[in-house]
């Protein structure tokens, strides 16, 4: 060890100006150190989602799919749907509804402006259906997907030009087919057959009593066997 008498006087009274110990740091730290601290989650602008559904609705040319509108504006199934109910809500006391019909929604004018509007645009809106077009709307509406023979099966009697005019009005649409012998064409409602009820989904059909329902069923079981009896007699007749 050096002896103090042996270092000049000058390096003997030169004061200390190294400091504290630093400790050794990285220039992420920080960053590291505020990423482990989560941000809170920011819930969506319902109110602004609603008005933006309203104006994708007020473009489209027919009815919007659901997931396609969840695309456009880059938001969950499930905001969109909460977001359309908000908007729903607000067009009660307007002139104009939100209209649904299984996954794809719509603007439409009130069911209490048909009258103006008819006369307006000069339309007759209103013509009324057949008994045996209303019949068969119904079954249609009721128990969709359903095909011609089960609709005739309930009603007893050929339906094949009723359905045409059900078609031609727009009522009804084919909407597939059934995966059995045949491949017989599926049957459903459209969006103008809840603007022509007046209605805004089909939910709001009025409910069919148990009675009526449980004979629609029944009349399509038995004659979904009698077409099984059917087949089965065919191909036993070609062994």
């Amino acid at each position: 060890m050096p002896d103090a008498d042996a270092i000049p006087q000058e390096e003997q009274n030169r004061p200390d100006v190294s400091g504290p110990e630093e400790t050794a740091t990285t220039p992420y730290a920080d960053k590291d150190q505020a990423e482990e601290t989560e941000a809170p989650a920011l819930h969506p602008d319902y109110a602004q989602i609603s008005r933006l559904l309203e104006s994708l609705l007020f473009v489209a040319g027919e009815p919007a799919p659901i997931e396609r509108l969840a695309s456009a504006l880059e938001q969950s199934i499930e905001d969109i749907e909460l977001a359309l109910l908000m908007l729903a809500e607000s067009l009660q006391d307007r002139g104009i509804r939100l209209q649904r019909h299984h996954d794809t929604v719509q603007l439409v004018t009130m069911p209490e402006a048909a009258d103006v509007i008819e006369i307006y645009l000069g339309l007759d809106l209103t013509s009324k259906l057949s008994r045996a077009a209303l019949e068969t709307l119904a079954i249609i509406a009721y128990r969709q997907p359903i095909t011609r023979p089960q609709i005739e099966a309930i009603r007893g009697v050929s339906s094949d030009g009723v359905i045409r005019t059900l078609l031609h009005r727009g009522l009804v649409q084919e909407i597939g087919r059934m995966e059995t012998a045949g491949r017989p064409m599926l049957f459903g409602t459209t969006p103008d057959f809840l603007n022509y009820f007046g209605i805004s989904s089909l939910e709001e059909l009025p409910p069919l009593e148990d009675e009526d329902m449980a004979a629609l069923s029944e009349r399509i079981e038995m004659m979904q066997a009698g077409e099984d009896e059917e087949t089965a007699d065919d191909e036993s007749g070609l062994d």
